[in-house]
């Protein structure tokens, strides 16, 4: 009996274990929680959160939908309650100065309008309903307004009534020949498509507003997933936390002003406006920080350099400093970040000494200490900049992100990704600098998955650049056992990935469940490195960047587990253009995947909305003989005769970040030479599709990638 008992408890010993190591699922998509814009209460006892989830949706069957539901937390008991529920999201919220409120955007009457909740007790109520919609609202000092921005159509505000009651008008040429923009102003014009030139001119604007015709006049005119004959300029307005009056335009939206920051009480602001506001906007894209006067309407210039942009405005609470982006026009995405005093007859001007990308900052209250997270290394760790000593500190690793913050009284709360954990909130503070986990959304469910691990690699490439990279094994990886091995490409190509990045870690975690080990690095180009590393592909698109990935997929077979005759290739954006470039170059790969891919780069620039990556990249123009003959030496189509390796296309039908054109042109070229390749439109998906898009569409290229992979690999 005692041996039988022994039987049975081991039994289901073992049985519990096995239960509790479960791969990771290709619907396991679905059950990823992401927190983000944390935000303790003023008196710093409390906290707001936001919350996305993937959910079902209920009045469509077999889809899904995301939902960002706002969440209020307590620092003494460490748990928090969701304050918004039900089929429509929230964004932006924020605390009132005094804690008695948390102001968030939300669609009403299908346009986002400002909301209010009382933390008092009642539901939340709009205290908008502007035409426009609210986007970035930021509470007054004093909190009795909020200041928000609006996008507003140039031609719906020339008739505007309401808003445009000084009959503004831009100050740039139209760009239509023959016409200004009192043209668009003349109400009482019947439109007859049989009558005299100024009747005919209403019949065609009219077709123009029923969507009947798009007139395109300006150079960009290509959005995400659209073209648009429209032009719009952002538009900074207040209102009052009352509701009880339409809000107030706080200045000419012919501006142009990019970002406005409130500096005193509402009647002063920290401004970013174009440098030359009599050129079309299109034409102008440097610009200057200003102080504008909403008093006396009038700007007096701060922060000027000619071919420079400013952006990410930043002002101390009590307006001491300004914190600010710098970035030179047409080169490399590399801001400088700076701090400059703005009180009156005091120069301070400092550069941060950290050559990376600042993803948020905040200041300290007493202005002493600037907080801010950045990529680095594969990581987005949070930093503490000194002001008066310039010194920087690391508060976290380079192994995780930090994907928003908030701090106050040497208190740290963040939303962070692990290698282990997608997403959850955390607490820390100076005296504490450990993370205390304030929830488990995704604790709870992966309790019992089987997690790989990455291992984090170095080594020196033919430009003497430092690559990292790094090797994952397959979840139930076994001694003296050999794997498929896949190479996984960033895009960009200043994106930066590793440890700390989450939008890849359920698609390396799926494929490391099905017996794959995977490689990823972060080759000459990369954001998280500095500006001379991002710009070690310049006129190098191909080349350079591909010995680099190779190397990292050569140092990871040289470990020794995985199998040779079974590698595959896969990215998207600018790494679908580095796959089928790589595929051009060699045959070692037995199946490879190319998503939203640039494959002509010529083509590229008339196609795609990012077409400025063509000067910026490679010094010129497809019509300028020396840039020519660079971009087409730099195209995977001009290899594509070389391309033998099994391939799969994705392309997302209104994507115009790239272009469709571009997957045809590839699929067409392969096809007429008889090589095995397929191609995969995802109807509505647009650039985005791997990211936010459509959930079924994600899941589809994900598994028919994989499907495609296990035609050719086992």
């Amino acid at each position: 009996m005692k041996k039988l008992l022994t039987f049975i408890m081991l039994f289901f010993s073992c049985f519990t274990v096995l239960a509790q190591t479960k791969n990771i699922e290709l619907t396991d998509l679905l059950k990823i929680k992401t927190v983000s814009q944390p935000q303790f209460s003023p008196d710093g006892k409390m906290y707001i959160y936001l919350l996305k989830s993937i959910v079902e949706d209920p009045d469509k069957k077999g889809e899904f939908v995301y939902q960002n539901h706002l969440y209020l937390g307590d620092l003494s008991s460490k748990e928090s309650r969701a304050l918004t529920s039900g089929k429509l999201s929230v964004s932006s919220a924020s605390w009132s100065p005094d804690g008695q409120y948390i102001s968030f955007v939300r669609l009403s009457a299908d346009k986002p309008q400002l909301f209010i909740l009382p933390l008092r007790g009642g539901e939340a109520y709009p205290i908008t309903s502007i035409p426009y919609g609210v986007s970035a609202p930021e509470w007054s000092k004093d909190g009795s307004s909020i200041f928000f921005s609006s996008e507003l159509s140039v031609k719906e505000f020339l008739v505007d009534t309401l808003y445009n009651k000084r009959s503004w008008i831009p100050s740039w040429t139209l760009e239509k020949p023959g016409y200004d923009w009192t043209s668009f102003q003349k109400k009482s014009i019947k439109a007859n498509p049989d009558g005299n030139i100024e009747e005919i001119r209403a019949y065609l604007f009219q077709n123009e507003k029923d969507k009947k015709a798009k007139v395109i006049n300006q150079l960009d005119f290509q959005e995400e997933s659209t073209t648009s004959g429209e032009m719009s300029v952002p538009a900074f307005f207040k209102t009052s936390v009352l509701g009880n009056t339409n809000p107030e335009l706080l200045a000419n939206p012919f501006r142009r002003i990019d970002e406005m920051k409130e500096l005193t009480m509402g009647k002063s602001f920290v401004v970013c406006l174009p440098a030359d506001t009599l050129r079309h906007p299109d034409k102008v894209l440097d610009n200057t920080i200003a102080i504008y006067d909403a008093v006396a309407n009038t700007f007096q210039t701060l922060v000027e350099k000619p071919g420079y942009r400013y952006s990410n405005i930043s002002v101390s609470p009590n307006g001491k400093y300004l914190a600010f982006f710098e970035l030179k026009v047409g080169g490399i995405p590399s801001p400088v970040a700076k701090i400059i005093a703005l009180n009156p007859g005091v120069y301070y001007q400092k550069i941060l000494p950290l050559d990376r990308i600042i993803t948020q900052w905040s200041w300290s209250k007493d202005e002493t200490t600037l907080y801010f997270s950045a990529q680095d290394h594969g990581g987005v760790p949070l930093f503490e900049y000194d002001i008066a000593q310039g010194k920087l500190k690391s508060l976290s690793s380079s192994d995780e992100g930090v994907l928003g913050f908030d701090q106050k009284d040497g208190q740290f709360i963040y939303a962070k990704t692990k290698i282990s954990n997608p997403s959850e909130l955390y607490f820390s503070s100076k005296s504490n600098p450990s993370d205390n986990a304030l929830t488990a959304f995704n604790t709870v469910w992966l309790k019992d998955k089987v997690i790989s691990l990455a291992s984090k690699k170095t080594f020196k490439n033919n430009k003497g650049l430092i690559i990292d990279y790094w090797a994952m094994k397959p979840s139930n990886f076994q001694l003296n056992k050999k794997y498929p091995l896949l190479l996984e490409i960033h895009g960009g190509p200043t994106a930066m990935w590793g440890t700390g990045e989450a939008r890849m870690w359920h698609e390396f975690q799926y494929f490391a469940s099905k017996g794959y080990g995977i490689v990823y690095s972060n080759p000459r180009g990369s954001g998280g490195y500095g500006t001379e590393f991002m710009g070690a592909n310049v006129k190098d698109w191909g080349q350079g960047p591909m010995s680099d990935v190779m190397q990292a997929l050569d140092l990871s077979i040289s470990e020794g587990w995985a199998d040779t005759s079974k590698l595959a290739v896969t990215g998207g954006s600018y790494a679908g253009y580095l796959v089928s470039y790589m595929l051009g170059h060699t045959n070692r790969f037995k199946a490879a995947c190319s998503q939203r891919g640039v494959y002509e780069l010529s083509t590229f620039f008339g196609e795609g909305n990012a077409w400025r990556l063509v000067p910026n990249y490679f010094g010129g123009y497809p019509w300028e003989k020396q840039a020519r003959t660079i971009l087409d030496k730099e195209s995977p189509l001009t290899y594509v005769q070389n391309i033998r390796t099994p391939l799969i296309i994705f392309h997302g039908e209104q994507d115009l970040r790239t272009g469709v054109i571009q997957s045809e042109m590839l699929y067409k070229s392969l096809k007429v030479m008889g090589r095995d390749v397929e191609y995969v439109r995802h109807p509505g998906a647009t650039h985005e599709i791997t990211r936010a898009g459509n959930n079924r569409q994600r899941l589809d290229q994900m598994l028919r990638t994989y499907e495609f992979f296990e035609r050719y690999l086992r």
